[in-house]
């Protein structure tokens, strides 16, 4: 596991382009967190990121789906706050995302036993006072390769 602190936004923001030199296809990025405590901001710097786009990234809460195109893979991007059961996750075409892109997952527990183990990083974030505390673990042997030798700088 790999904690780091964010003070700032400009913090989170480094963090998250950080970060962003990790993904590959199939990755699965799980965002777990209180509502509020930042998990689409954190989504929306990595995807401004690997976009170049300037204009703001939109929350996928009503929608429950944003999809970007990048030179390296597209872009999924789940919100299943609102979903009612683990099932619902496949009317909005999640398998498809798991073939070769790369997918944000913000309330992961929403899936239940469907959230997939393989190529999966889980982010917990936590709010300390003034500080967010990114927690990044897995299971996945390649997740962890690649956490075990990435430096972020703040």
């Amino acid at each position: 596991m790999k904690v780091i602190e964010a003070i700032t936004e400009e913090d989170t923001k480094k963090i998250a382009k950080s970060l962003s030199s990790l993904l590959e296809k199939k990755d699965v990025v799980a965002l777990w967190g209180t509502l509020g405590v930042g998990k689409t901001a954190f989504v929306r710097h990595l995807i401004q990121h690997l976009t170049s786009l300037q204009e703001d990234v939109p929350s996928p809460t009503f929608t429950l789906l944003q999809t970007y195109d990048t030179p390296q893979f597209p872009i999924y991007h789940f919100d299943l706050y609102r979903l009612d059961k683990p099932d619902d996750v496949y009317e909005l075409g999640i398998e498809d995302a798991f073939i070769d892109a790369v997918t944000f997952i913000e309330w992961p527990e929403k899936m239940g036993t469907l959230l997939p183990s393989a190529h999966r990083l889980n982010i917990h974030i936590d709010v300390v006072g003034t500080k967010r505390i990114f927690s990044f673990d897995t299971l996945d042997s390649s997740w962890q390769k690649r956490i075990d030798t990435w430096q972020p700088i703040l």
